[in-house]
């Protein structure tokens, strides 16, 4: 178990930390704009000249700057979340990572109040309850006036046009719980920081490795999220987890009869208050 880093001298603000994963997701994706404007303008003469060299037509289709771990996900089972082989060392049996006084993972606390959030990393409002309340939380662990409990799901893969960001980047936050959990806490915070658009892309597992090395994490464990293999390890678990967080009639939100993200519970009842004044999550939790 690793504790989790309190911030030291000299340590860029939230605002500067957030500015500079917005400036670097951009310039990366900016770089994938360049790749995939070349791959095509290579694929148009490539064809050409096959063309005019055999006088037929001759398909190509080019793969260059682009993984098959940034394509479609693969077809998970409905798996049980219990019956999940690969699961993050840090993670509770029923899904979550919890972050306290002690560091990241082990058991919860009873003495302290437990605080659930349900996030999807493609969910703008999960990216603004995040930049709202991202720092409180982390104090209430570090103190230990709560432990607080992530849980990385996907529900919104449909806005990635077929790649499956909310999956994907999952996963990538459970191998870092999972391999340097000293670093999630700040990973959570920059994935949220560069967090891309609905209905785009979302950004390759390259751009989510660059985060994850800003981040603190070590290169071999952020070249494990480039290359797939964070998908391969946890996709599984993501997807169980989702199926049964969804499946919770406990964690529906009465008002409008559905489950969404962000969710937040505390002390295992679901916390409807105005969550984007930083102010009220700390009343409600000290209450």
């Amino acid at each position: 178990m690793s504790t989790t880093p309190s911030p030291g001298k000299g340590r860029p603000s939230k605002n500067e930390r957030r500015d500079a994963a917005r400036e670097q997701a951009r310039a990366l994706r900016e770089q994938q704009a360049k790749r995939d404007r070349r791959n095509r303008f290579l694929g148009i003469g490539m064809l050409s000249v096959a063309v005019l060299a055999l006088g037929g037509v001759l398909v190509w289709v080019l793969t260059q700057g682009g993984g098959s771990s940034d394509e479609a996900l693969p077809d998970y089972p409905d798996t049980p979340l219990s019956e999940v082989t690969d699961v993050p060392s840090t993670a509770l049996p029923e899904g979550g990572i919890p972050v306290s006084a002690s560091g990241v993972g082990g058991e919860v606390d009873d003495s302290t109040t437990r605080v659930d959030v349900y996030l999807d990393y493609m969910c703008p409002a999960c990216g603004a309850f995040e930049e709202a309340n991202g720092d409180n939380l982390i104090s209430l662990a570090s103190e230990g006036t709560a432990t607080v409990v992530y849980h990385p799901i996907a529900i919104l893969n449909r806005y990635s046009n077929g790649t499956g960001y909310s999956t994907r980047a999952a996963s990538a936050a459970a191998l870092v719980a999972d391999e340097a959990p000293g670093q999630f806490a700040a990973f959570n915070e920059q994935l949220f920081a560069g967090q891309p658009d609905e209905g785009t892309d979302g950004l390759t597992n390259e751009e989510i490795a660059s985060i994850a090395r800003d981040a603190g994490v070590s290169g071999s464990v952020a070249d494990k999220i480039a290359d797939g293999s964070a998908l391969d390890q946890y996709g599984q678990w993501v997807t169980s987890a989702t199926n049964d967080v969804t499946a919770n009639p406990d964690l529906v939100n009465e008002a409008n009869g559905s489950f969404g993200t962000p969710t937040i519970t505390i002390d295992g009842e679901i916390w409807t208050e105005n969550w984007t004044d930083p102010n009220a999550l700390l009343q409600a939790v000290g209450s």
